[in-house]
């Protein structure tokens, strides 16, 4: 993963208010924590961290430069509103290079199943614990021809070298199901019938 630098403002105003007039200015109330030392809180450059999180996903580790010091950090919770869709406040963990975290990895299923099956996806994420500048944007899982009853499980997708799995490896992920046969037409008609004579 590349590095990504964002300069940041402390904050020294809390509250609604406070967070209003700092969305106001384009920035992202922030906070971060982590390693033992107070919570910091400050300001994110929205454009400049809505970019990030584009390019690197929710797993992003930024190295922050605050008023000259210089801290290593992952993105752990991003807050977005409801209904207008930007981003309300984020929370982020102080990481040290060459520190291992565990983290959710979103899993893409890939290709088609063979014919006549249905795919379930039963999970989106997977926990997996890993070196923080060596954090996997996902896991693809291809179902490309697999027939009707296949199941992929957790400990079955492949992960990256130094990458360990915390999800039950028996978890499922993806299931080739049989489509559910779908009421005949005389099926529904009985049924219809059968109803409006209990009226």
């Amino acid at each position: 993963m590349s590095e990504v630098r964002l300069s940041v403002e402390p904050r020294t105003e809390f509250g609604k208010g406070a967070a209003r007039r700092t969305r106001r200015a384009g920035k992202i109330p922030a906070v971060l924590y982590g390693h033992g030392s107070d919570p910091r809180h400050f300001a994110l450059p929205a454009i400049e961290f809505a970019r990030v999180v584009r390019e690197n996903g929710s797993n992003a580790v930024i190295t922050l430069d605050l008023e000259g010091s210089v801290e290593l950090a992952l993105t752990k919770t991003i807050v977005v509103h409801p209904l207008k869709n930007y981003i309300e406040h984020v929370d982020l963990l102080v990481v040290k290079s060459g520190e291992k975290i565990v983290v959710d990895v979103p899993v893409v299923v890939t290709g088609n199943p063979g014919p006549g099956g249905l795919v379930n996806q039963d999970v989106d994420t997977l926990q997996v614990e890993v070196e923080a500048l060596h954090i996997p944007e996902q896991f693809e899982v291809s179902i490309e021809g697999l027939e009707v009853g296949s199941q992929v499980l957790a400990g079955q997708v492949e992960l990256p070298q130094g990458a360990t799995l915390v999800t039950d490896p028996e978890s499922l992920v993806v299931a080739v199901n049989e489509p559910q046969r779908e009421e005949s037409g005389d099926d529904a008609e009985a049924g219809e019938e059968s109803a409006e004579a209990a009226e």
